[in-house]
């Protein structure tokens, strides 16, 4: 951050020289903090709405910590995708309100004044997917939706799905997570009356071809009201879902 261009806008604010509204237009576009190997942009919330997000996955340890403590003196919400055990660690001990979901691979900082709105669904195929479908849970939760999981619910049986039929009529967003031959969201996607983001996993024997094989039909579905995302993309996946839900009555 330019302390410098901050202090002048304070005065200009203090001087009536300047306008609340304009100031927070100015202060959206500010300067990053250059950490070198990485700028950190300390505004995305004020710009968005939604928190920052640290995508761990090819960051060293050091390099993670050095982000997130820049991150943390700015923001009480922030979440760490793709994150392992050691990492965590790591942080929470230099942050002890840092939680950590082990089947989603995420770090989490959230602050307990957040409030939560409509309901977004997550739904998963199989047991196998829940990996995937809990970073999309916790990237919805995070972004201000209230979250609700039907974990094992796939097409090989149909009941466990119809089951939850009253719930998935009351969703304002719907994640449908599947691997295999991908075809859960169709299936969901013919019963509710909100968008669907269908999610295909790397989840499969050989001819799903690593999420190809689901990524081909989720993209090919006769379902009107289904918006596919990559391959293991829980993240985009919670993300969107949550835009969807926050902008509903």
């Amino acid at each position: 951050m330019n302390k410098d261009l901050l202090i002048k806008l304070l005065e200009q604010f203090k001087n009536n020289s300047i306008s609340k509204a304009e100031i927070i237009e100015k202060l959206s576009k500010l300067p990053f903090e250059d950490l070198k190997f990485a700028k950190i942009d300390h505004h995305r919330n004020l710009r968005t709405g939604y928190p920052e997000v640290i995508f761990c996955q090819g960051k060293t340890d050091q390099q993670i910590k050095n982000i997130y403590l820049s991150l943390a003196k700015n923001n009480e919400n922030l979440l760490l995708t793709r994150a392992n055990l050691s990492t965590f660690e790591l942080l929470y001990d230099c942050d002890d309100r840092l939680r950590y979901n082990k089947d989603g691979k995420v770090i989490i900082l959230e602050s307990s004044d957040q409030k939560k709105k409509g309901l977004v669904l997550i739904i998963s195929a199989g047991t196998a997917d829940m990996s995937i479908a809990e970073e999309a849970a916790e990237t919805a939760s995070i972004s201000g939706a209230n979250v609700e999981k039907i974990y094992d619910a796939g097409v090989a049986g149909m009941h466990r799905l119809i089951a939850h039929y009253e719930k998935i009529q009351d969703a304002k967003a719907i994640v449908a997570v599947a691997g295999m031959e991908g075809a859960l969201p169709s299936v969901v996607g013919g019963l509710c009356k909100c968008p669907v983001i269908a999610v295909p996993t790397s989840v499969g024997y050989g001819a799903h071809l690593d999420g190809l094989a689901p990524l081909l039909t989720m993209l090919n579905s006769c379902a009107s009201n289904i918006t596919v995302v990559n391959i293991d993309n829980g993240f985009g996946a919670g993300f969107n879902a949550a835009l969807i839900n926050n902008q509903s009555k």
